[in-house]
């Protein structure tokens, strides 16, 4: 029984940290979620009500996909469009992490 419980006990432990491997979450995606997903969607698609009602790119659309990332980098700092300039609000690093965070939809979608 106890070589039962032990066996059973590590493959439980052996499966969690497969999950945790295979399907990592980033750190950054509860601040994507504060700072971007309302307009830019869950994953980049921008097909929320406010991205649709401020007609938002999506990360599909040619022009954001190949943006280079110190344009993308320069355009959440200073803003642009309609979108809110974030140099107070974030650091440089946060805003380098946030666009790499933007760019995996690139590849996803």
């Amino acid at each position: 029984m106890k070589a039962t419980s032990l066996v059973f006990g590590v493959s439980v432990v052996a499966v969690s940290l497969v999950g945790t491997a295979a399907f990592p979450q980033s750190p950054l995606k509860p601040l994507y979620e504060a700072k971007c997903m309302a307009c830019h969607g869950a994953t980049g698609l921008a097909n929320s009500g406010i991205g649709k009602l401020m007609k938002v790119k999506p990360v599909t659309d040619p022009s954001v996909c190949n943006m280079p990332e110190a344009e993308m980098i320069r355009e959440v700092r200073e803003g642009a469009g309609k979108m809110e300039p974030y140099k107070g609000s974030l650091s440089g690093a946060e805003i380098k992490a946030l666009v790499d965070y933007f760019k995996t939809f690139i590849t996803k979608n």
